[in-house]
């Protein structure tokens, strides 16, 4: 397993992050989740991403029963806040009270003292962004937290907080957690460019597209029983805008490329967004051990600029490049 500094900072990560959106107490059984996260740490994988809103904050609680009994100082712990963990107006969004609540909510289920990486889920529209930033800033002050990041936030948005940050002294984001794959490019554009100049790297989730670049869904054919397209638990409703037979032609055209780097379709996928130096991270998840096995693979891959190419040329323009599509639901409507 590789590492990479997580932007500028000095914090390294494994290049392969394990994420437990939607396994951990949803998808698969705790026992099952255990093995998993074990099956992680004994491939190299250091990094563990999750959220307090991941199966209604059960992921949280499944993820520091994993963990425990392992040396804190032997891996990276990384959660989020934003999205709702309660009926309450204030158990969501980005206001004091619910980041300092949530961090506390997080620390205990997590079973620990503190998190490496906290991350605003999205960008809150009704909270100064200000009274954002001076919470995330007083728990890295108070040693809840050591660093901070965000997800899905635009270039607008980056930019206008790293300018308070600056302004005010506040220790600054380190890192951007967006959807990023070879058909989900819309990072490319805008929000990239300025992450490199300003020293924030990347942690992608969905490096897969879903599960659409893995390979297991065939054009004109019913999608595998248990798989994430039938399973609405699973984030069918994000894959559905892949299973069109014209992409799932496509990923069957990227097989000859994979055999020809000794790689799995999935395992080609890892390693595309890999080959971005910015990207510090790719997140994966599994149900199982043996997918996380395989996964790993990608690590320390170097794909040159001819097979690249040939990658682009497949996929031609179905990729997605919009970088409008960087978009933050409300949680309070």
């Amino acid at each position: 397993m590789e590492h990479r500094k997580l932007g500028n900072s000095g914090l390294y990560i494994s290049e392969i992050s394990y994420g437990n959106w939607i396994t951990h107490g949803s998808q698969v059984e705790q026992d099952a989740a255990i093995k998993c996260v074990r099956a992680a740490i004994d491939l190299g994988i250091t990094t563990f991403d999750t959220a307090d809103v991941y199966a209604a904050t059960k992921a949280e609680t499944v993820l520091g029963k994993a963990l425990k009994g392992v040396r804190r100082e032997s891996y990276e712990l990384f959660t989020k806040v934003y999205w709702p963990t309660g009926p309450g107006k204030n158990d969501r969004g980005l206001s004091r009270k619910h980041i300092m609540e949530s961090c506390d909510a997080s620390l205990k289920r997590l079973k620990t003292d503190h998190i490496d990486l906290y991350q605003a889920h999205r960008f809150d529209y009704e909270t100064p962004l200000e009274e954002t930033l001076s919470a995330f800033d007083d728990l890295i002050r108070q040693g809840k937290v050591s660093y901070i990041g965000f997800s899905e936030w635009n270039a607008s948005q980056i930019s206008a907080a790293l300018k308070i940050q600056d302004a005010r002294g506040y220790n600054r984001f380190v890192s951007s957690q967006p959807q990023y794959s070879a058909l989900w490019r819309v990072i490319e554009a805008e929000v990239d460019p300025l992450c490199v100049k300003e020293g924030i790297g990347h942690i992608v989730w969905s490096p897969m597209a879903q599960g659409a670049l893995s390979g297991k869904y065939l054009p004109g054919k019913k999608p595998p029983a248990g798989s994430r397209a039938t399973d609405k638990k699973s984030g069918a409703n994000m894959i559905k805008r892949w299973m069109r037979d014209d992409v799932l032609s496509a990923v069957q055209n990227l097989t000859p490329i994979a055999k020809s780097v000794d790689l799995s379709l999935a395992q080609l996928a890892i390693a595309w967004v890999l080959q971005n130096k910015n990207v510090s991270s790719a997140i994966v998840g599994a149900t199982k051990p043996s997918q996380i096995k395989e996964n790993v693979k990608a690590s320390g891959v170097k794909l040159d600029g001819e097979t690249m190419k040939k990658i682009d040329v497949v996929l031609g323009k179905l990729p997605e490049r919009d970088p409008a599509q960087t978009i933050s639901p409300n949680p309070r409507a």
